[in-house]
């Protein structure tokens, strides 16, 4: 799933030791990236405290990300960040400088930055399955 680059935004990526943590509920940092004009322009790691989902996705809400990039995120945190307004794509793996040139670029798509063992791509198959649809939306 492409997400257009707006002049001016922030977007979050969980951070495991220099790569995409993969699983967002267990994550304890996230670097947090600022973009102006399709460029980063700074960088910073949060250190994420709360655990429960609804108080985790307003610490994140609170750092301004507007996209959070993650590996695994259970239904109870997805449900958290969309509620306070985060998009989300999931099931992303890499190391975080590749992550973010990708983004930057369009093409966090490319099915090197898919998890192992992921079925379909990111949230639109993933939210039809929900909807109790198979893989193929039938």
């Amino acid at each position: 799933m492409d997400v257009a680059l707006a002049v001016f935004m922030f977007i979050g990526i969980t951070d495991w030791q220099g790569n995409v943590s993969p699983v967002f509920d267990v994550s304890v940092r996230l670097c947090v990236v600022e973009i102006v004009g399709g460029t980063e322009v700074h960088r910073e790691s949060i250190l994420l405290k709360c655990r429960d989902p609804f108080a985790r996705a307003g610490e994140v809400a609170g750092t301004g990300v507007e996209v959070l990039i993650c590996g695994a995120v259970s239904r109870a945190f997805e449900t958290a960040l969309i509620s306070v307004g985060i998009r989300i794509l999931p099931f992303t793996c890499g190391d975080l400088e590749s992550v973010i040139g990708a983004f930057l670029q369009g093409r966090l798509t490319d099915s090197r930055f898919l998890m192992p063992g992921c079925l379909g791509r990111r949230q639109g198959r993933r939210f039809q399955h929900r909807r109790g649809k198979g893989l193929n939306g039938r």
